[in-house]
Parts: structure tokens; C-alpha cells; sequence
């Protein structure tokens, strides 16, 4: 038997509740904004500098028992993770307050805390200026792919979609930012690759609302424009949703068993799936009629359509 979770033929009033949405998504990149102003982030070791050390452990399957070790010293954040064969672990420790001999004392706490059965290969101090480096790259690769994620939607459909991709883009990635704001997730490389990620999923959704517009837009000549753009996230309501709680399955399963290194990734890609989604039906569509979206004749004449 088929499951169904929504009517076969969706009419939900989208376009008729278009302030409501508006006035909602405000007030989230508000809140979201003065959330970062107020709570900053809590950058990883990758943006705010730190020690790294490369150990070979005698077998694999140690991360969970190292992790545990290593917490128990206080020396702040500490991650670790599989650096290529599972007995290869990196270990990352946030830079201590006092310097070269601070720091070294936590290396000397580390390899204590560890025993002798292991191999250290290499201890290095990411310092303030790659972490500053590593920054303004991750902010660079998300401002970037905003820009060509513009470019691609106005040559494919018309200037006002890809304004209104991009408004929805940024909403998204700001909303994202105000939750790890929020909750205190560690933000590092790992998040902005989540990030990245969300832009790509929100648009791919976006992109499958706006060819069905442009569709209707060719069929209906006559249809008033709220009632054309309504009817288009409607048809395409039924993708949406299933893609969205299928890639869902998958991001629930990864939080809960696939462990700390991947948990805050993870939960970063479970709210971009959410706000991506609404943004892609309810924030927009709507801009298109705001926007001015224009409909093409028979004879190829433009006729401007007034929100």
C-alpha cells in the first residue's frame, strides 16, 4: 500500500498567506543576526588556531577511549578523528592561554594521558594566521557559490528568479548560522562544508519549483499570477516533501550513530533540509510576485504583472 502524506492534488494557500511568511522569515534573520551579535559563534580549532597531533595506535578502534582520556585533562576543546587507516588518529587541541609553554605542557598532558603505546608522527601549532586564513576562505567559498548559484538562475530562467533564489539562499544561510549561534555548536571547516551543502540542496529544490512556474507560465496565458505561482509550488509540493524527509532518514541516522566528529555536521544539514525547504516554497515563489515577474505572449511581448 502506498503511503500518502499529502492529498493527491494539493490546493494549501501559499501565495494567500505570503505576509505571514515574510513577516516569520524577518524575524528569523533578525533574531539570527542579533543572536551572532550577541553570542558570536563558537569557532573550532580550524578558525580560532590550536595543536595538532598525528598518533599510530598498536590496534584500531582506540578513538572512543582516547576521546574519553583526553576530555578528562580540561585542556578545552579536543577533537580526534580517523586520519586515513583506522589506527591513525588525529588529535586537535585548541590553543591554550600562555603561550609556547602552555602549550607544550598539553602536549606533554596528552602523550601522559596516552601511554607509551603509541607513535607520535607529528605535533604542529595551527597558529592565528592560518586560523584567520582558513576564516575568510570558508567565508569566500560560501559568498562565492551564493553569486554563481545568482548567475546560473538568471541565465537559466529571468533576473527575478535569480533574485529571489539568492534572497532565499542567504536566508538560509544566516537562519543556519543563528542557530549555531544560539545552541553553541562548534563552527569550523566541517560546518561551512555543511553549509555549502544546504545552498546546494535548497537550490536544486528551488530550481524544481521555479521550472514548473516557468512551465505554467507558458500554459496558462490567461490565469492571474498569485493563483499560477500557488498552483506551481502545489504540483511540485509532493517532490519536495518526500525528497525532503528521505535525505532527513539519512541526516537523523548520521546524528545519532555516526559519532562526534560527524554530529554537528550532521544537525547543521538536519536544519538546512528544513529551513531549505520552507524557503523554497514559502519564501521564494512568493518573492517572484514581489519581484514583478513578467509573462511572455504568443508574440513574445512582455506583459507586467503587478504584485
Amino acid at each position: 500500500m502506498r503511503i500518502k502524506l499529502l492529498p493527491e492534488n494539493p490546493n494549501f494557500g501559499f501565495l494567500q498567506k505570503r505576509v505571514a511568511f515574510f513577516i516569520f522569515s524577518g524575524l528569523l534573520v533578525a533574531a539570527s543576526l542579533g543572536l551572532f551579535a550577541v553570542n558570536s559563534l563558537n569557532y573550532g580549532i580550524d578558525f580560532t588556531g590550536g595543536i595538532m597531533i598525528e598518533v599510530k595506535t598498536d590496534q584500531p578502534g582506540q578513538i572512543g577511549t582516547m576521546r574519553k582520556e583526553l576530555k578528562a585533562l580540561n585542556l578545552g576543546a579536543v577533537e580526534l578523528q580517523e586520519f586515513g587507516a583506522p589506527n591513525d588518529i588525529l588529535i586537535r587541541l585548541q590553543a591554550q592561554q600562555g603561550g609556547e609553554k602552555a602549550n607544550q605542557a598539553a602536549v606533554a598532558a596528552v602523550k601522559q594521558a596516552l601511554g607509551d603505546g603509541m607513535d607520535y608522527r607529528r605535533t604542529e601549532l595551527v597558529g592565528p594566521k592560518v586560523s584567520d586564513e582558513l576564516f575568510w576562505n570558508g567565508l569566500y567559498a560560501v559568498v562565492s557559490a551564493i553569486f554563481a548559484i545568482l548567475v546560473y538562475i538568471w541565465f537559466r530562467f529571468e533576473w527575478q528568479f535569480g533574485l529571489g533564489a539568492v534572497v532565499a539562499l542567504t536566508h538560509d544561510v544566516i537562519t543556519t548560522i543563528g542557530v549555531f549561534a544560539l545552541i553553541q555548536l562548534e563552527f569550523n571547516l566541517s560546518t561551512v562544508a555543511a553549509v555549502l551543502t544546504i545552498a546546494g540542496y535548497s537550490i536544486n529544490d528551488t530550481v524544481v519549483v521555479f521550472d514548473r512556474v516557468r512551465e505554467n507560465l507558458r500554459k496558462y496565458k490567461t490565469m492571474p499570477m498569485d493563483e499560477l505561482l500557488n498552483q506551481s509550488a502545489n504540483e511540485t509540493l509532493s517532490r519536495t516533501v518526500m525528497t525532503s524527509l528521505t535525505t532527513l532518514l539519512a541526516l537523523v541516522a548520521l546524528y545519532f550513530l555516526g559519532g562526534e566528529i560527524i554530529r554537528d555536521f550532521a544537525f547543521a544539514m538536519i536544519w538546512g533540509v528544513v529551513i531549505g525547504t520552507y524557503s523554497s516554497v514559502c519564501l521564494a515563489v512568493p518573492l517572484l510576485l514581489r519581484f514583478g515577474i513578467q509573462r511572455r505572449s504568443s508574440d513574445d511581448e512582455a506583459v507586467n504583472q503587478q504584485p
